[in-house]
């Protein structure tokens, strides 16, 4: 279990698989480079970061789901630490944004949708709405994705959202980390940070 959280009352998570971009999104959003392992599943304690001043912490967990080169009892040991954060810390938590890569993310789903199955992201969506904290998508990588609209139709589908996606864009945030593009996700954040009436948290996103 990790034990690492600072004393904050109010917490914005980025959770995903491993490979997905979290670490490159946690930079862009804070300006702060921070040690990750060239190989999956290096990162398996949070990185927080926090503004010392204010009431808030931006955590990046650990990336979740196959891992090369990384057994399967400690990926699932990685899953049960992460999903145990959030639900201890789900009252602060206001926003947890699921990181998937617009370029694999609907093959992976429809990969791993068998009878006893419930793909890791689709799962780690409705397990976030479960214990209460406000799930935003961020679809990442998608200056590689040609026919974006269909794409983000399809993830919308598979999440349980009816299509188009266009009106889930407090959802469904299209972006492109390593670009500096993530205008989409900013508005997305602010959306449920407005409900939680901390409009004093919108100059972080």
């Amino acid at each position: 279990m990790f034990e690492t959280r600072p004393d904050r009352d109010a917490e914005v998570v980025l959770l995903g698989r491993s490979n997905v971009g979290k670490s490159t999104l946690m930079r862009e959003l804070t300006g702060h480079t921070f040690n990750t392992g060239q190989r999956p599943g290096v990162t398996r304690s949070p990185n927080h970061y926090d503004w010392t001043s204010e009431d808030f912490v931006l955590t990046d967990l650990p990336g979740f789901g196959f891992m090369k080169g990384v057994p399967e009892d400690v990926r699932e040991d990685i899953k049960t630490d992460v999903v145990r954060y959030v639900e201890s810390n789900a009252e602060k938590i206001l926003v947890g944004i699921l990181v998937v890569d617009g370029k694999s993310v609907i093959d992976i789903i429809d990969r791993h949708s068998g009878e006893d199955e419930i793909p890791h992201d689709v799962e780690m969506f409705h397990f976030l709405q479960d214990v209460g904290v406000s799930p935003v998508v961020a679809v990442n990588k998608m200056d590689k994705v040609d026919d974006e609209d269909d794409r983000l139709n399809d993830l919308a589908e598979r999440l349980g959202m009816y299509p188009p996606w266009k009106q889930w864009q407090d959802t469904i945030a299209p972006i492109s980390a390593k670009r500096g593009n993530i205008a989409a996700l900013n508005e997305a954040v602010r959306e449920h940070l407005h409900e939680a009436n901390r409009d004093d948290l919108f100059k972080f996103f």
